[in-house]
């Protein structure tokens, strides 16, 4: 029988992604996992909401997938390097094991960020369920449970990194995205990879102004929308 634990993979940019072969999907692209995250959740997400929303903080972000811990340490790394304080609060009801996220070479690509190597373990480490200060600017909590079962606070910017609608459609709905606007600030935004016809349609039904965003290597577009302010 073919072996269905989770197993790394090497994406086209040299970074690691993990490949779930029980539903034939990993948690990055191909193209490359690290280019990918700092694509969609960084260029056109923190680094687009702080440019419009300058002088806001703490900045609030609820993150759908926890999963290697790469957005949650590449936000810590934001945080300090602009001294702007961030609360990150970041769902994942199937936590990595630790021979698996300790592999992750994510730490081992950028040798100016060296300084914040050790981070990226306690964020892993860290107790499920409970809020912490991880440094001076990031406050984090991280929750082992499902985008339908959690408690959500007001947000300000959404990652929305979720597998694809074709393997996790029961996050994709409309009611789901309900949930997540109605925790939305005002001028809040909401990024992901995904940018499905559907899903844009029924962000649009809740209000929210999409705009057009070239997607990450290998993807022609990507989707963000703006809560009016």
């Amino acid at each position: 029988m073919e072996n269905q634990e989770p197993k790394i993979i090497t994406t086209e940019d040299g970074s690691h992604s993990v490949y779930l072969p029980n539903i034939n999907e990993s948690y990055h692209s191909s193209h490359g996992a690290y280019k990918e995250s700092i694509h969609v959740f960084f260029l056109y997400g923190l680094d687009a909401w702080y440019a419009r929303n300058r002088g806001k903080f703490p900045i609030r972000i609820f993150e759908v997938g926890f999963g290697t811990g790469l957005n949650a340490w590449l936000t810590l790394i934001w945080a300090e390097q602009n001294q702007v304080p961030v609360l990150y609060h970041t769902i994942e009801p199937y936590p990595l094991k630790k021979e698996i996220y300790e592999a992750l070479n994510f730490t081992q690509l950028d040798e100016t960020l060296t300084h914040f190597n050790g981070y990226f373990k306690r964020l892993h480490q860290m107790e499920w369920d409970k809020g912490m200060p991880m440094t001076d600017y990031f406050n984090i909590k991280k929750e082992k449970t499902s985008l339908q079962e959690v408690q959500l606070y007001p947000t300000d910017l959404v990652f929305f990194d979720a597998f694809s609608p074709k393997k996790q459609p029961e996050l994709w709905t409309l009611e789901m995205l309900e949930k997540i606007e109605n925790s939305m600030n005002p001028s809040a935004a909401f990024v992901t990879y995904c940018a499905a016809g559907h899903l844009k349609k029924n962000l649009q039904s809740l209000g929210l102004t999409l705009d057009e965003v070239p997607g990450p290597p290998g993807k022609k577009e990507m989707t963000r929308g703006w809560k009016k302010s």
